[in-house]
């Protein structure tokens, strides 16, 4: 099941207090960039995010799931309604991840 682009819009509305969010479509799902950086995405209209030190600290008692197929586990993000709490998580999250890399 793809994500839908109402969910895709309610999620990056959430996440208007930070700068620099960015995302692009990719097989019916959608890849969540914060400042250049992968940090999660939306998948069958769930909002996931990567294992970092950060984020599994701020969400120990959140499910780990499998965005697709093969892929590594995420983390569900359950606070979406809590805009304070998705910027938080994305700063703290933030120099945890990998730089992009070169094209």
């Amino acid at each position: 099941m793809a994500s839908s682009k109402e969910y895709l819009d309610f999620i990056l509305e959430q996440l208007s207090l930070l700068d620099d969010i960015t995302s692009r479509a990719m097989m019916g799902e959608y890849i969540i960039y914060y400042r250049g950086k992968v940090i999660g995405g939306i998948y069958d209209d769930r909002f996931l995010v990567k294992q970092t030190k950060s984020s599994l600290k701020l969400m120990p008692d959140a499910d780990l799931e499998l965005p697709y197929e093969g892929a590594k586990e995420m983390i569900m993000v359950d606070e979406v309604e809590n805009k304070e709490f998705l910027r938080e998580l994305f700063d703290a999250m933030y120099p945890e991840l990998p730089a992009p890399k070169k094209k």
